[in-house]
This record gives C-alpha cells, structure tokens and sequence, in this order.
C-alpha cells in the first residue's frame, strides 16, 4: 500500500505535466487564435460547442463560461446532433469543435452538414493533420508532449490544455466586448456578485407603515415607542413639511440619558442627529453596505431627491438580501 508521501509525488508529477502541458499552449497563441476570436465576435447568431467524450465534458463548460461572459453559446451533443439536434444550428452561427485525435467519428459525421450550412469551425485539437483539421476554418493546437495517467492513456493533461485554451478565448472575447461586472451580474442574478450588482436599497428597504418615524415635535418617550415597535433600532424625524430633520438612535438615547434628559418632557427635535447619513432608493444596496461600515452605524434612512422619507434599512436586512 502506498504511503502519503508517494500519494503526494504521484500527485506532484501529475500537477506538473499538466502545468507544462498548459504553458506550452502560450507560444501557439498566433494568427489561428486571433482568427477564432475574430469569428466568435462576427458570429450573428451563437457560438455552438460539442464534443465527445471527455472533450464533450470540457466543450460542454466552455459553452457555459463563454454564455456566461457576453458570447452567447450552447453546448450540443455530437451523436444526438446526427439524430435531430443539428436543426439547433443555423447558418449563422459558428462552431467550436473539440477532438484530441481530430477524428471524433461522431464529428466528422457532421462535417457535411456544417458544409452545406456554410457554418464556420473552429477545432480545439492535438492533431493538426487529422480530416477534422483540414475542414476546420481555424485550428487551436492544443496538443500535450504526454498524458498525466501512466499508461498515457486517460485524458488528463490534454483536457487540462483544452480548457485553459477555451478559457483563454473565453476571457479573449469579454475584454474585446467591454464585458463589465454589471453584465455578468446580469447573467448570474442567483450569485452573490449577482445580488451585490444588480440588488438596490428600493428592492430591499423597509417602506410605507414599517418605516419607524415620528415629527420634531413629538415627544421623547414616544419616539421610544416607535422605535421598540418598529425594530430598527432608531427612528426618523421629520419636520412640519414631511422632510427629514434627523434621526434619533438607540446611541443617541444612551447620550441623552448621560446628559440628564427627561425623557417625557424633551421632544426628539431637542435630541435628534441632524445632518445625518442617508441612502437613496437607487443606491446599489452594497453601496449602503460601504456607508454602513464607513460610518460605523447600524441603519440608514432613505429618502428620494427631494428630501422626502421614502424607506429605512439596516445592516439585517442587507444581511437577508444576500449582499452582506
């Protein structure tokens, strides 16, 4: 039986050759990558990624990684394309093909229909002499000097090469495209950079009666009471036209109460904050979060462009959105 430190040399070499095997892709990044970048960014219908096999497995993650960086793509199953799938593909689209031996039989079934379609290829592949090759518009070399498996059999250093290859395309096209953080956040609306990019304060803040808020005039001991009853922790005050005047915090209380306040005859204009730190309802809600954290404090109010209290959170409810 093997010990731990043959399992680590056994899993050294491994890392290793397939470390090279991706490194000496960098010299090949010439003329045949270029033209692939340029015929994704021509492609007026989708980038369509297929493959068998475990390249079948790696086309069907680049199909999702270029989705998801602003090239629209779908993965389609070389042996059900044959059998009805090939109607997904359309003339104006592109494919991207990828066959270590660039004789996938189930690929180059395809090839006389991608002809009679005019459908550019792209093929990711370690034979550059193979019939995959010689009908491909461009070819990636993504040939390996040698397997990682032993017996130099399993694909293992040659999926790692396709890819970093598809990645390298991948991110080759989002910078051309001017893709941005909110464009992806679009794309994945379920991730947490998703909820941080594309989440505002009005999605989340707390609106109509739940919003605690009391006038200038009302007294302490009442204010009090909007703020148990509503759980923020504080309350809003505003003035006779309905504009925010202050806001009143459980620290301000602690303050009052040291400087002797009586709390059933002093009014919450005499012990408000003035001045203090607001949201809109258009802030992104993790833009509250950097004012929460730069000021220190627990929650915010929110008012519109005029002035007006449309809404309150705090740090809990940017915790329940998810962008926190």
């Amino acid at each position: 039986m093997n010990d731990n430190k043959d399992l680590a040399t056994t899993a050294s070499r491994v890392l290793q050759i397939e470390a090279q095997a991706i490194l000496d892709l960098i010299p090949r990044l010439g003329e045949s990558f270029a033209a692939a970048c340029e015929l994704c960014m021509a492609c007026e219908g989708r980038v369509v990624v297929t493959g068998m096999g475990k390249s079948g497995h790696i086309a069907s993650k680049l199909a999702a990684t270029l989705a998801s960086t602003g090239t629209p793509a779908f993965f389609v199953h070389p042996a059900e394309a044959s059998h009805g799938d090939l109607g997904m593909i359309t003339r104006k689209d592109v494919v991207i093909a990828l066959s270590n031996s660039g004789e996938t039989a189930e690929l180059i079934t395809l090839l006389p229909l991608l002809k009679r379609l005019a459908v550019e290829l792209i093929l990711m592949t370690g034979n550059l002499k193979s019939t995959l090759a010689v009908a491909s518009n461009t070819v990636l070399d993504v040939g390996v000097a040698e397997e990682a498996c032993p017996l130099n059999l399993a694909p293992t250093a040659s999926t790692s090469a396709a890819l970093a290859m598809g990645d390298a395309l991948a991110v080759a096209l989002l910078e051309y495209r001017g893709f941005t953080e909110e464009d992806f956040a679009l794309s994945h609306p379920g991730g947490s950079l998703g909820r941080k990019l594309v989440t505002h304060v009005a999605d989340i803040m707390r609106t109509g009666d739940a919003i605690p808020v009391v006038s200038a005039t009302t007294l302490l001991i009442d204010g009090l009471m909007e703020i148990s009853g509503k759980g923020l922790g504080m309350t809003a005050v505003t003035d006779e036209n309905g504009q925010l005047a202050g806001i009143f915090t459980d620290g301000d209380l602690r303050r009052s109460l040291d400087a002797g306040c009586d709390i059933r005859t002093a009014t919450m204009e005499q012990v408000m904050t003035r001045g203090c730190k607001t949201a809109s309802p258009q802030m992104l809600a993790a833009e509250a979060v950097h004012l929460l954290e730069q000021y220190n404090i627990n929650s915010l109010v929110v008012v519109d462009a005029d002035g007006a209290l449309v809404g309150a959170l705090n740090m809990h409810d940017l915790f329940r959105a998810g962008v926190m």
